[in-house]
């Protein structure tokens, strides 16, 4: 899996292990074929009923919008990237961000609102094209994009709109200004949360003196790339009248949870610590919309039966999870926990079938890249692996760009982040420029 946060954040501590931050994280996504029609009377009628629907719910309509931040020059913005440990070689614009809350729906499909960060460049053109960022994994409500500034979860969204891009990025439901717990790896709600936050985007953006193109280009890290697969799918199907997908490139996600990653945290072949967390906030995350277990001692020893599932409340800050858990795996599960990870059954298995068919289940037609780090200690590349042989099942030649040895404060999986930012940027360029 993965975990990810800014070094400099108080979710940020150190320890002996190979990680170094904690905080932000890691995993999974789905999707589904369809049109790519420029015209809403193109598009099927079952598409159809699901706009109205979203319509009369008010899906993506923009319930606030706080301005947060101006870096005024590209000095500026240079000077933020460098200090979070980006390249700032593509910087070519000022930038300014906001805030936005907006409707969206839960994993039940019932409203709720959630918030994320919009970064425009300055002095650019009028008419911009969108790049959605789906970030990392995180514990506390804080580990979102719009609530950090010149950290590990905002830079790579402040990269993308100095090289001239309108820069979206999704707290997902729970974090950020949203009410509620976080529903962990659950992407139908990352892609929902997704899809809404680019159509506040839109609603919002002629306020700017802007207006945003047809087509997406998508990108996410560990969690993220799995949520920016659900995205789009989504939008390849359809889902919205207007967006449509432009390209795709997710760096370090956990395509094959079931099948490679949970089998690496158990065995052990995985950075120790992170693995713990990442097991925990499976079990706990997933028994919150699933039913896995009836009682946390039933997967949980003593004493973190009492303790683990109020660690990941929202409130709580990746230090005090790194000091509220054990420091192996075999600490922390019972017999019964470890099985039924090993040996998913019943609403778990089902849960992760949707999980794992990030990769499997469509073929995208919009250009494709998937990037990962040689070494990735909580991520295994496998997984990468998995999704590329999966794609071309579909007919889709997805290149893998490796970034090699890329460290980031000890961590190799958070330094693909960086690594992927500054060369996701670029190739956006390009295909912009096309």
């Amino acid at each position: 899996m993965i975990i990810s946060a800014s070094p400099s954040s108080r979710t940020a501590p150190r320890y002996r292990g190979g990680l170094r931050a904690v905080g932000a994280a890691v995993c999974c996504g789905l999707m589904l074929s369809g049109p790519t029609a420029a015209t809403a009377a193109t598009v099927p009628a079952a598409h159809t009923q699901a706009q109205a629907q979203h319509e009369e719910r008010g899906r993506g309509t923009l319930v606030s919008a706080e301005k947060l931040y101006t870096l005024a020059t590209p000095q500026a913005v240079a000077a933020e990237l460098g200090g979070a440990g980006f390249d700032h070689g593509t910087v070519r614009y000022g930038v300014v961000a906001y805030r936005l809350v907006y409707r969206t729906i839960d994993p039940h499909g019932r409203p709720t609102t959630a918030s994320g960060l919009l970064v425009f460049p300055r002095n650019s053109e009028r008419r911009l094209q969108a790049v959605s960022f789906a970030h990392g994994t995180g514990s506390h409500k804080d580990d979102s994009p719009s609530m950090q500034r010149g950290a590990f979860l905002s830079a790579p969204v402040i990269a993308h709109a100095s090289a001239g891009a309108a820069s979206v990025a999704p707290d997902y439901l729970g974090l950020g200004k949203g009410p509620g717990l976080h529903p962990w790896m659950d992407i139908g709600s990352e892609t929902t949360a997704s899809l809404d936050m680019l159509r506040a985007a839109r609603a919002f953006a002629p306020r700017t003196g802007h207006a945003l193109e047809r087509k997406v280009m998508v990108t996410g890290f560990s969690q993220g790339a799995s949520a920016a697969l659900g995205l789009g799918r989504a939008l390849q199907a359809g889902e919205d009248r207007w967006f449509r997908l432009g390209a795709l490139a997710p760096v370090s996600g956990v395509y094959d949870f079931s099948g490679t990653e949970l089998p690496a945290l158990l065995e052990g072949r995985l950075e120790p610590k992170s693995s713990v967390l990442y097991v925990a906030y499976t079990l706990v995350a997933f028994n919150r919309l699933h039913h896995v277990y009836d009682s946390p001692g039933q997967v949980f020893r003593a004493p973190y039966d009492s303790t683990v599932e109020a660690l990941f409340d929202g409130a709580h800050t990746g230090e005090q999870l790194m000091r509220g858990t054990p420091g192996t795996v075999d600490e922390l599960l019972t017999e019964h926990g470890r099985e039924l990870l090993a040996h998913p059954t019943g609403p778990l298995a089902a849960a992760l079938r949707t999980t794992d068919a990030v990769c499997t289940d469509w073929a995208p037609r919009a250009p494709v890249r998937l990037y990962m780090a040689t070494g990735d200690e909580q991520a295994g590349t496998a997984n990468t692996e998995h999704c590329q042989d999966a794609l071309l099942r579909n007919g889709v030649d997805a290149p893998v760009v490796d970034l090699g040895a890329v460290d980031y404060h000890g961590s190799r999986h958070l330094g693909s982040n960086v690594a992927a930012t500054s060369a996701i940027v670029r190739w956006f360029g390009e295909l912009r420029r096309r």
